[in-house]
């Protein structure tokens, strides 16, 4: 196997390294660190097929050539330092390729489109035609969006570098000899992947299960946080939903302390409620506790967070 050759060849010339400097450098000096974000990049990402490798850094181009040189002959002839006054981000369109790297849905030329799922447990994949399919070429149709999806979906594993449990919900296909030709296709470009990776069959659902090697961090996970409002459930509860959430709190609070007056601290959307809608409800509570309830905007606040304050 080519490719495990070259990691035993690349393995015995860092370990010839190491040695080496174990006998030239004196005590407690660094003999190893971990290859940087480019370095690894030439490493693991570089073949025969890859043509030109642009680097927009003087530094950083000299680093990969004298680590080439050393670890990759191969790759040195194909390294090229960019020096156009275009931002290298901006003439390849890389800022719009994260953006699509990112989004939960993936457009397909044929009309479809996929939703990427990514939670802690697993990721799922779910294909769709994305339109009206006429009853005539329905099988064709679905036959022709799940082979292109097959191709896309083992593409954005890699783009997302998604790992660990998939499930991949291709359309229903009623042809047997639908569902092992797209099977085939779908195990033919996962077979093009460096890292592991081994997908089942069509379960009785309909479902194909299968498992990607986690290397290191998704794409997501490196470049996104959790939504500071929904605090990363993609969900937050409606303004109606908070607000009778907060009636019950001050009745709670009503019966356990007696404040001279509430204040409801919540944001606009929330206030807003209480002033229109919902302001005979809070009227009414008023009433029934004997105390008065005050108001205050806060726009800094997200839907769901708010404060009682007694006083």
């Amino acid at each position: 196997d080519k490719e495990l050759s070259e990691d035993i060849a690349y393995l015995r010339k860092a370990w010839g390294r190491i040695k080496d400097a174990s006998l030239r450098l004196p005590p407690q000096s660094l003999l190893h660190q971990d290859l940087s974000l480019l370095q690894r990049v030439l490493r693991d990402l570089v073949g025969e097929q890859t043509q030109t490798i642009r680097v927009d850094s003087r530094e950083q181009f000299e680093s990969l050539q004298a680590f080439g040189a050393e670890f990759m002959p191969m790759a040195v002839a194909k390294l090229q330092h960019y020096r156009g006054e275009r931002p290298i981000f901006d003439l390849y369109s890389i800022d719009e390729e994260i953006a699509r790297a990112l989004a939960r849905r993936v457009e397909l030329k044929s009309g479809g489109y996929l939703i990427v799922d990514q939670t802690e447990a697993l990721t799922t994949i779910d294909v769709n035609t994305g339109g009206f399919v006429g009853a005539r070429n329905f099988d064709d149709t679905i036959f022709k969006t799940n082979l292109e999806a097959s191709q896309a979906i083992a593409r954005q594993l890699r783009l997302r570098n998604l790992g660990g449990i998939i499930i991949v919900d291709f359309i229903d296909m009623v042809r047997e000899d639908h569902r092992d030709s797209v099977l085939a296709e779908f195990r033919k470009q996962l077979g093009r992947d460096r890292v592991k990776t081994m997908a089942g069959g069509f379960s009785q659902l309909g479902l194909v299960e299968m498992t990607r090697k986690r290397t290191r961090e998704s794409l997501a996970h490196m470049l996104c946080e959790p939504c500071s409002a929904c605090e990363g459930k993609g969900t937050v509860k409606t303004a109606r939903s908070v607000a009778y959430n907060i009636l019950r709190e001050i009745l709670r609070e009503a019966r356990q302390f007696n404040p001279r007056e509430f204040r409801v601290v919540a944001s606009p959307r929330v206030i807003e409620l209480f002033l229109d809608e919902e302001s005979q409800h809070l009227a009414g509570l008023s009433e029934f506790i004997g105390k008065p309830v005050s108001l205050q905007s806060e726009a800094a606040m997200g839907q769901e967070q708010y404060d009682i304050v007694l006083l």
